[in-house]
C-alpha cells in the first residue's frame, strides 16, 4: 500500500484525461479539434499559465451533464485511491460551466454523486471547494456565490484560481466576506505567478486559512517567518510549477527550503491530467529531485492531514495521522 496522504489542491476539471475527453465528446456530440487521444496528449505542453488555461477551458466543452461530472470525479478518485489518497478536497470552477450554459446545479450534483459514494468505493473522504475565476469580475463571483446558495450543504469552502497576474486577492474582498458570513471556509491561490504581496493580501484581506501554491513566499523572508509562525498551510504543486514554467526544473523547487524554514508544506497534483502525474507520482518526483528522505516524505503526508478541513471528523484525522506515523517505508514499494 502507498503512503497514506490527503490531496488538498486538485482541480477536478484538470483530471480530464484524453481518453475520457474523447469518450464524453462522443457521448455529447462534441467535435474536438484533435484526431485522436495521442494528438490531444501532445497538446498538453504549455508556455505559461495562460496557454494552459486556454486549452483547459476549451476542453471543458465535453462536460455537459450530471453524468459527465460524476464520471470525471469518479475517474479521479479511482486513480487517487491507487496512489494512497485517503482524503481529497476538490476544487471546481462553476463559472467555467455556467458560461457555457451548464447550470450550477448540474455541476454540483454530478460531482457530489461521486463524492457521496467515495468512502464506500474508494476509501476516500472528501470535501468540495467552489472556486471563483479571478480573471472575471468580482460581481460575477458574487453572482456565483448567490447561485450556489441552494447547494451550500455540499460545499465546504471557497477558493480563488485562474490567471493570477494583475488580479490581486483584494479584488474579491466582498465575496469572501459574504462567503465567511455563510459559514464557508476560505482558501486562495496566491504567490504562484503573483508576487509575495498577493499572499499577504489573501491572508489579511480575504482571511484565508490556507494558501494554494504560495511558493513565491521564498522571496520574502519576513513572509516566510510569518507563515511558519502562524502555521499557515501551503498546498504546493511542484510538477505544475515546472510544466507552467514558474520554475525551470524540479531541482530548483523551494519545497526543501520551505520545509527547513518550518512551514507547513503539503504536496499536491493541481491538474494531474495536464501536468504529468497524480499526487503519488508527485511524491516520487520530489523525493528524487530534492533528495527527500523517508521522514521528510512522512512529514509531507502528516501535514496534508493536519491542514485538511477535517474539524468535523477529528477521529478520522487522528486515525489517518496514526497510519502515517506507523507507515513502514522499508516494507512498502510506493509513495
Amino acid at each position: 500500500m502507498p503512503l497514506p496522504k490527503a490531496e488538498l489542491h486538485l482541480h477536478i476539471e484538470g483530471t480530464l484525461e484524453p481518453e475520457l475527453a474523447f469518450a464524453l465528446a462522443a457521448r455529447n456530440g462534441v467535435q474536438l479539434p484533435y484526431p485522436d487521444t495521442e494528438a490531444l496528449r501532445s497538446a498538453y505542453l504549455f508556455d505559461d499559465l495562460q496557454s494552459f488555461l486556454d486549452l483547459y477551458y476549451a476542453l471543458m466543452a465535453v462536460l455537459r451533464t450530471e453524468d459527465d461530472f460524476a464520471d470525471l470525479t469518479d475517474a479521479y478518485l479511482t486513480r487517487a485511491a491507487a496512489q494512497g489518497v485517503r482524503h481529497a478536497e476538490i476544487f471546481f470552477d462553476p463559472q467555467a460551466h455556467t458560461a457555457r450554459g451548464v447550470p450550477i446545479g448540474t455541476v454540483i450534483d454530478g460531482i457530489a454523486r461521486a463524492l457521496d459514494r467515495s468512502e464506500d468505493r474508494h476509501g476516500i473522504s472528501t470535501r468540495l471547494i467552489m472556486c471563483f475565476l479571478r480573471d472575471l469580475s468580482a460581481a460575477s463571483a458574487l453572482e456565483t456565490l448567490d447561485a450556489a446558495r441552494p447547494h451550500l450543504h455540499r460545499i465546504t469552502a471557497v477558493g480563488l484560481d485562474s490567471a493570477e497576474a494583475g488580479h490581486p486577492p483584494s479584488k474579491f474582498r466582498e465575496v469572501y466576506e459574504a462567503a465567511g458570513a455563510l459559514g464557508l471556509r476560505k482558501v486562495a491561490h496566491a504567490g504562484e505567478e503573483g508576487p509575495p504581496e498577493y499572499i499577504r493580501e489573501a491572508l489579511d484581506v480575504l482571511g484565508v486559512e490556507r494558501i494554494d501554491h504560495g511558493l513565491r513566499c521564498i522571496e520574502d523572508s519576513e513572509l516566510v517567518a510569518r507563515l511558519a509562525r502562524e502555521r499557515v498551510p501551503l498546498t504546493l504543486c511542484p510538477l505544475s510549477n515546472v510544466r507552467l514554467k514558474v520554475i525551470d526544473v524540479l531541482e530548483d523547487h523551494p519545497l526543501r527550503q520551505l520545509m527547513h524554514a518550518g512551514l507547513l508544506c503539503t504536496v499536491n497534483s493541481d491538474d494531474p491530467a495536464y501536468f504529468g502525474g497524480y499526487v503519488g507520482d508527485t511524491f516520487h518526483a520530489v523525493r528524487e529531485a530534492l533528495d527527500l528522505d523517508h521522514e521528510r516524505l512522512r512529514e509531507l503526508a502528516r501535514n496534508s492531514f493536519v491542514a485538511a478541513f477535517l474539524q468535523d471528523d477529528e477521529e478520522r484525522r487522528t486515525r489517518l495521522l496514526a497510519e502515517v506515523d506507523a507507515y513502514d517505508f522499508a516494507g512498502e514499494p510506493g509513495f
